[in-house]
């Protein structure tokens, strides 16, 4: 679509870039909750965390659903259909993995927190920062569109961060740990986590062809 004819017709649709920012929302909130939960969790605390992490998970999942909705009533869009759906459900990924975390946190009751839980916890929460530029400066993309690729950059960065930590850990994992019930414990709850910085590079990774498409 020419983009002269395309912005003339993209304030009439405004209402993606809310619901988008919205998932970030429910991101940054269940990123703030499991930093609480890796830094302070327990048996008897653990449950709590994650039955407010569930409720995070749930109104990102009714906020996607509702944008899913949008794209079919909507005639004109403000970018792609399937950039805008490929971009929610990427988003909602990401608190899919932290709430898929706090989960096997909570079932199975780890005797220790996992070494480098609360590293990657912190770059979850980072990863929500940046993604929250990101999105907020969507709907003026042709005014911010070196700003928006450099905050998907620093999703990139965070995600290769992600991946030394894990690895390390990996290495400390199986040096260290002799329970080998525990060790799956760790190693699932890690993966979970590290999983969410992988899915919030996706989120840069898409906006990123619609910088390409759009900017």
């Amino acid at each position: 679509m020419d983009n002269t004819f395309f912005s003339k017709f993209t304030p009439k649709e405004p209402k993606f870039f809310p619901l988008l920012k919205g998932i970030v929302e429910v991101i940054k909130s269940a990123s703030d909750l499991m930093l609480e939960l890796v830094e302070k969790g327990n048996h008897q605390n653990a449950g709590d965390y994650y039955k407010k992490i569930k409720e995070e998970e749930r109104k990102g999942d009714a906020i996607s659903n509702q944008i899913f909705d949008e794209l079919n009533k909507s005639f004109i869009t403000p970018f792609d259909r399937e950039d805008i759906h490929h971009l929610a459900t990427r988003l909602d990924d990401v608190t899919d993995y932290i709430n898929s975390a706090a989960k096997r946190i909570f079932l199975y009751n780890p005797k220790e927190m996992p070494e480098g839980a609360k590293e990657l916890a912190l770059l979850i929460q980072e990863s929500a920062i940046w993604m929250e530029k990101a999105v907020d400066e969507l709907d003026v993309l042709k005014k911010s569109r070196a700003n928006v690729s450099q905050y998907c950059n620093q999703l990139h960065v965070i995600e290769n961060k992600a991946d030394d930590v894990y690895e390390h850990f990996l290495i400390q994992l199986f040096e260290k740990q002799h329970d080998g019930v525990e060790l799956i414990k760790e190693k699932e709850i890690m993966y979970e986590l590290e999983k969410a910085t992988d899915a919030a590079e996706g989120v840069g990774k898409i906006i990123k062809t619609i910088i390409v498409k759009y900017a």
